[in-house]
């Protein structure tokens, strides 16, 4: 294959968006819509130059390392914004692709490059046979080879009618490609320098013009509007969820099955209904993700089993630790391997040891759990003083009482025990006990003497009697 360059176009404005934020920004299925122009061209060229428009910081930065960037200040149409490329380009063979359509896929996009080389076509334009093309350019054929590309607004009625239209997608041999452009003159409903005009002007010159069929039309949409990127976002989640299954994982419910492209799962893992996970997150083999959980750029080892209805932000797990129902794990938390975190436990920056149990019921904040360690129902790290967090140290092997709070900073020793309902400020020797609760006070018959001294409901005329004092403290 001759030395390819990839060319994306991302200067347009997307005012169909109604948004102050660029089109090729907007996220469909964790990733913005230029991440999948750019993660194809990745896969496929040896140059990537992106045409971006002014004001575009965002999708400079969106970019990432290897991209060469040029900038159209004036949106002149398709073919200005191609003629920014050109010092960017050099020989070979030229691909242009949009920015909004992320559906493209890198096998159809290798067919074209290959169809347009073996050919020595001087052009190659990627179609697709739609049931309904409007506003799309159609392909205009003369005995059955490519003459011409006419634009939607500018078609007359019976070139409407074409079902073939323009996917925006083309390869060209970068000479001649130069040349037809300086001849595009902008005679539209536009005035702008339209790129489809190149087929034509490349026809009347002679050379060879080819054109190749995607064979699922799918491929070829674009996104204009909010309404289209819900669409195709739909597309995409089934294509995610399609491949996942074909990997070996077992979706219950696709239909209420939410999987971001970002996520990797591996085999074996059962996925249950109304389940979201989004972001870099990365779940083991043999997993179970049970109904309503919500997992965010996480990682899941192997053997993990989340009960109904965990929340998961930036966290890990390790190999066979079981969470929830009802469990929530905050940023920066880490479940060890065989740990167990329980129903209504929420987790913020805290290290859960190997084996550790943080059943039900209790809040673990800046704090590190050691092995084997026990943390009673209710139990409370008292992390935040009013001005700055502390953090709390329990150690392997410990048992924390039920209803306790650990008034962090604290540590407490390996093997210690601290009865139920206490609350904790002192560190605490390994081994040791510690009870920091008020003594049981028992008075026999208090109930008996306060109902006597209470005077009677009532009094002369029927009228209520003034409140009754309240019973001594002694």
């Amino acid at each position: 294959m001759d030395r390819l360059t990839v060319v994306i176009l991302a200067a347009g404005e997307g005012k169909r968006m109604r948004s102050r934020q660029p089109k090729v920004l907007h996220p469909l299925c964790g990733r913005p819509l230029i991440g999948y122009s750019l993660r194809t061209a990745r896969a496929l060229a040896d140059r990537i130059v992106l045409v971006v428009g002014a004001h575009a910081a965002g999708v400079r930065a969106a970019a990432g390392d290897g991209v060469t960037i040029v900038e159209q200040r004036e949106r002149l149409g398709t073919g200005h914004a191609v003629l920014q490329a050109r010092a960017a380009c050099g020989g070979g063979t030229i691909l242009v692709l949009p920015a909004d359509a992320p559906l493209l896929s890198g096998e159809t996009l290798e067919r074209l490059v290959q169809h347009h080389q073996a050919t020595g076509a001087v052009a190659t334009v990627l179609t697709a046979v739609v049931d309904r093309p409007q506003g799309y350019g159609r392909i205009l054929r003369q005995g059955g080879r490519v003459k011409r590309i006419v634009e939607d607004r500018d078609a007359t009625d019976d070139q409407k009618k074409i079902r073939e239209i323009n996917t925006s997608v083309y390869c060209f041999e970068a000479r001649r490609l130069w040349k037809a452009l300086a001849e595009v003159k902008p005679d539209n409903d536009q005035g702008e320098y339209y790129l489809t005009d190149v087929i034509g002007v490349l026809a009347k010159a002679g050379g060879r013009l080819e054109a190749l069929a995607t064979p699922d039309p799918v491929e070829a949409l674009g996104i204009n509007d909010r309404k289209q990127l819900a669409a195709v976002a739909a597309l995409q989640r089934r294509r995610i969820l399609d491949r996942l299954m074909a990997a070996g994982v077992t979706i219950l419910d696709p239909a209420s099955t939410w999987v971001e492209d970002t996520v990797t799962i591996g085999p074996d893992t059962t996925i249950y209904p109304q389940v979201l996970i989004e972001g870099p997150t990365t779940i083991g083999s043999d997993c179970v993700i049970a109904a309503g959980c919500q997992v965010s750029a996480s990682r899941l080892g192997d053997g993990v089993t989340l009960k109904p209805y965990c929340v998961l932000g930036e966290a890990v797990v390790e190999d066979g630790a079981t969470l929830g129902p009802f469990c929530h794990l905050r940023p920066l938390s880490h479940v060890g391997p065989r740990a167990k975190v329980g129903n209504f436990v929420e987790l913020k920056k805290s290290r859960i040891g190997r084996g550790a149990k943080v059943p039900h019921l209790s809040y673990v904040g800046d704090a590190t759990v050691g092995e084997d360690a026990n943390v009673g129902a209710g139990t409370i790290t008292c992390n935040y003083d009013g001005v700055a967090k502390h953090e709390t140290r329990i150690g392997d092997r410990a048992f924390i009482g039920t209803n306790t709070s650990l008034v962090a900073p604290l540590t407490i020793g390996e093997g210690a025990y601290i009865g139920a309902g206490s609350t904790i400020t002192k560190d605490v020797p390994a081994g040791a006990l510690a009870v920091g609760r008020g003594h049981q006070v028992v008075r026999e018959g208090w109930a008996a003497n306060r109902a006597a001294k209470r005077p009677p409901v009532g009094g002369a005329g029927g009228r209520a009697a003034a409140a009754p004092p309240q019973p001594d403290d002694d």
